[in-house]
């Protein structure tokens, strides 16, 4: 398949991964983007299957640089993988783009490969008009993580009695804390005002598919925002508030649910997890993601190969128990379920109805351009650098700017998760 030129991320070179992806024909070569230790989970994932001795093995490539390379090997039609991890916001792009086959014939083959398996917005994310292009590995979100000594020292154990730590309950603490202590940091920032603009009934895009950015809802979303860091609640501009968490002179800290694996290391911290915080304590969304297994278009993929990867990926449905260790809410449902995740922090999302409601995927074409558009403005907003409305129109000009001259799936940002 050739694409467009200027729908290409570039004209980067192969590197050793990429050429790797060619791999044989008796072996499933699966490229991700799993960089960090979610890479050597993934490892240990693929080592119990590959001990099961299944007739096509799987070998994982780690591609920093997935999508150029994806978008590289599409081009020239040479070295496609057999399988592949891509990001939730990306499934729509590629499928415009005719880059993923469908899983529907797969799916009659393996009976575990279907949405009752799978958390919801999981599977959706990989749902395009009548067909499906992608199983669900996991959702990756957004978390709030507490202090419960600093919670304890300044009375605010109250706050979470309902999962939901509130604005007001935030804006309470002011002038209650010690000199260099901060209710909240700016970890995730852009992730916090996305979920904080859908509580509010907004959206990043129409029903046209237009981007809304600079809308009622979002301004609404980062004044709330902007008057914690005004009451000096939250860690100051330019300081590492991931690291002032962990140093704990931070109450709560907004990141991600991979970020537990960091937290247990460091001696002394005693933490929990919750909800991001929200208006009140009845709306709340915790903004998120999920790492799909797709194929890349390839004439190339024998018919006996795919019925490999469906089997290994109803052995994934039975056994990803080994990636939770990764700080990942395991999308299958029998996983998710068992007794044994429940040992796991990110099974807080999974214990009620409600909980899994509150896991927000964006699957908009343009997301990425959304992300980095707001990106570029949203801490200058925050700390006062520009106002709110020029920060928020400039974002919406960005990606009006960059839909007009592209495609969803050209996006050259990479996730700033693992």
């Amino acid at each position: 398949m050739k694409l467009n030129k200027k729908m290409l991320l570039g004209t980067a070179s192969l590197s050793l991964g990429l050429l790797a992806g060619c791999g044989n024909e008796n072996e499933i070569v699966l490229w991700t983007p799993l960089t960090g230790e979610d890479g050597q989970v993934m490892d240990e994932m693929i080592q119990e299957y590959n001990d099961t001795d299944p007739e096509f093995p799987v070998s994982q490539v780690i591609t920093p640089d997935l999508y150029t390379q994806i978008y590289t090997v599409m081009n020239t039609g040479e070295g496609t993988p057999d399988l592949s991890i891509i990001h939730a916001d990306r499934v729509q792009g590629f499928v415009e783009l005719d880059m993923l086959e469908p899983f529907d014939e797969l799916m009659e083959t393996q009976t575990l490969l279907s949405s009752d398996n799978y958390i919801d917005q999981a599977w959706d994310a990989g749902t395009v008009g009548d067909s499906q292009y992608t199983i669900p590995l996991d959702i990756h979100s957004n978390v709030l993580y507490y202090n419960e000594d600093l919670l304890d020292q300044y009375g605010a154990t109250g706050f979470l009695d309902d999962d939901v730590l509130t604005f007001d309950e935030i804006m309470s603490l002011e002038g209650q804390l010690d000199e260099g202590v901060y209710a909240i940091n700016n970890a995730l920032i852009s992730w916090v005002l996305l979920a904080e603009t859908v509580n509010l009934g907004g959206d990043i895009s129409d029903a046209d598919g237009n981007p809304t950015i600079d809308t009622p809802e979002m301004r609404e979303a980062m004044e709330a925002l902007v008057q914690v860091e005004q009451a000096g609640l939250m860690t100051p501009n330019g300081e590492d508030g991931f690291a002032m968490f962990q140093g704990q002179s931070v109450l709560f800290s907004s990141d991600g649910t991979w970020s537990s694996l960091a937290h247990d290391m460091v001696e002394d911290l005693n933490y929990g997890i919750t909800n991001i915080y929200a208006f009140d304590n009845e709306t709340f969304h915790n903004r998120g993601s999920a790492h799909l297994f797709s194929m890349l278009t390839s004439e190339s993929r024998s018919d006996e190969k795919e019925e490999g990867i469906a089997e290994f990926l109803a052995w994934v449905n039975q056994n990803s128990i080994t990636w939770a260790d990764a700080g990942q809410i395991v999308a299958s449902r029998d996983v998710y379920e068992s007794e044994e995740f429940q040992s796991y922090p990110q099974s807080f999302f999974t214990k009620s109805e409600k909980q899994l409601d509150s896991l927000l995927i964006f699957d908009y074409e343009y997301y990425g351009y959304v992300e980095a558009a707001i990106n570029t403005v949203i801490n200058d907003m925050l700390y006062g650098g520009i106002t709110i409305e020029d920060g928020l129109a400039s974002a919406q000009s960005q990606v009006e700017d960059l839909v007009a001259q592209g495609h969803g799936a050209d996006i050259s940002i990479e996730e700033d998760v693992e």
